[in-house]
């Protein structure tokens, strides 16, 4: 894996939790617009927004450098519009980059032949 291809997933992953984290509390703003005279709503949905906006952004650069399937970017878009998806994607990015930080070194080291 490429410099490149590695920023982009980092920067997929370091947006995907705050993403999710503001999802969340965007409920429960919105509950509690409907239930007290608290409105958040419009603060909060500009921040989600944003983030949203962000993670969309570097998740089609990430599926760019990373060589993705279709399914596989599917998935992490999937993930970005549930409530807890980006704790997931967080944590199922730093996997795959571990994974293959692993397999660049073996293949420096020639332990592996790919």
């Amino acid at each position: 894996m490429d410099i490149k291809t590695a920023s982009a997933l980092r920067r997929l992953r370091l947006v995907s939790t705050p993403e999710a984290v503001s999802f969340l509390l965007l409920l429960v703003c919105s509950v509690l617009k409907r239930t007290t005279d608290f409105n958040a709503v419009p603060v909060m949905g500009a921040v989600h927004g944003l983030l949203f906006v962000l993670y969309v952004l570097f998740w089609l650069d990430a599926w760019n450098r990373a060589k993705w399937s279709f399914q596989t970017a599917a998935f992490y878009f999937a993930l970005s519009v549930l409530p807890t998806g980006g704790f997931f994607a967080d944590r199922r990015l730093r996997r795959e980059s571990e994974d293959a930080l692993i397999a660049s070194g073996a293949r420096k080291e020639g332990v592996v032949g790919a």
